[in-house]
């Protein structure tokens, strides 16, 4: 089984650099790590594949790193690359290739709407008939501790920063949908209190079943397919010709949070655990109750009345949502039935 990483000393606040998964990230850390921008360029452009982009793990770790540059950065790499534009060039392109593969595996429903409550209607139904491959349901029912560990090293990598890419939705927006979006925000950062951000109550979570709760820690163990899950949300945050992709793909993440946030909860209960590793979970079951209803009437309702074009790419991004949560789900799953991890071989 790969290891975990377990409690570290680390006290950075950056993405600790990861180690290269194939000629492209290879070259991209190492140009990234070799100076100030201006010195060497990074590729203009990657051909891309046709495989499986949510799998490729070279495209997913650049991807990544680059978007990271947004974000917290990375060790060793200086702040100025967030605005180079080679690195800005790279990720369009990157970025581009997977949301066009994504495009062309998402279902998006043949449907009008051009109310709230018409908008909010499609989304339950989208998410209520979603019947993919369920790791809450695993987990409340027969997952080993181990394989709960695991499960929470791949949620780290979203969890570490819950929120964070959906909140780049907010100055786009205006309105009703702008004043849900802010009230589901605050919520996840804990209203302004650092104990309740949701970030907050997932690293106590990871600590108390003894696994590293720094940032990005976890990002050398998982697959592409964990990491996926989190580009998408870079990309269709970080570009504002999206910025109806991100509210649904939010939309169905708050409407597809509070079942599997119980049986989560169940599950470490039924393994003897406490309230400091069900807090987090406990938490979503109540906070999600809520947020569904108004992220699908006021923020994706309310942007579809505001910009009744965006309809399309508000159920493109929930769909999105579902099928890379299916994807990672049904990876995990195929692991843990076969007996074996769900991770990545990492050196110890």
């Amino acid at each position: 089984m790969p290891p975990i990483t377990l409690k570290s000393a680390a006290t950075s606040i950056r993405l600790p650099l990861p180690r290269p998964r194939g000629q492209l990230s290879a070259e991209v850390l190492g140009i990234l790590t070799s100076g100030v921008p201006g010195a060497r360029a990074l590729p203009a452009a990657h051909p891309v594949s046709d495989d499986d982009l949510a799998d490729d793990d070279d495209l997913q770790l650049t991807l990544f790193c680059l978007q990271e540059l947004h974000y917290r950065g990375i060790e060793g790499v200086d702040d100025a690359w967030e605005w180079d534009p080679s690195a800005i060039a790279l990720r369009r392109n990157l970025e581009d290739a997977f949301e066009a593969h994504l495009r062309g595996r998402v279902t998006v429903p043949d449907v009008a709407a051009t109310t709230a409550d018409g908008v909010a209607q499609i989304l339950f139904e989208m998410t209520s008939s979603d019947g993919g491959p369920s790791v809450s349901r695993f987990v409340a029912r027969k997952a080993s501790l181990a394989q709960l560990r695991e499960v929470l090293v791949h949620k780290s990598i979203y969890q570490l920063k819950e929120a964070d890419p959906h909140t780049w939705a907010i100055p786009r927006l205006t309105g009703r949908a702008k004043a849900a979006a802010v009230e589901i925000q605050a919520d996840e950062y804990g209203g302004g209190h650092l104990a309740s951000m949701h970030s907050e109550l997932f690293r106590r979570t990871l600590r108390a079943l003894d696994l590293d709760d720094h940032y990005g820690a976890h990002v050398v163990a998982v697959p592409a397919v964990t990491l996926a899950t989190s580009t998408f949300m870079s990309l269709a945050g970080l570009n504002r010709r999206l910025r109806g992709a991100i509210t649904g793909h939010l939309a169905a993440f708050e409407m597809t949070s509070s079942i599997p946030s119980r049986q989560y909860a169940d599950g470490m209960r039924r393994l003897g655990l406490g309230e400091d590793a069900t807090g987090y979970f406990d938490e979503h079951v109540e906070a999600d109750a809520v947020h569904e209803q108004i992220a699908g009437r006021d923020l994706a309702g309310g942007l579809v009345e505001a910009e009744p074009h965006l309809l399309g790419d508000v159920l493109f991004g929930a769909g999105a949502c579902l099928l890379l949560d299916d994807l990672a789900a049904a990876r995990h799953l195929a692991a843990f039935d076969a007996g074996t991890s769900s991770l990545r071989e990492v050196a110890a």
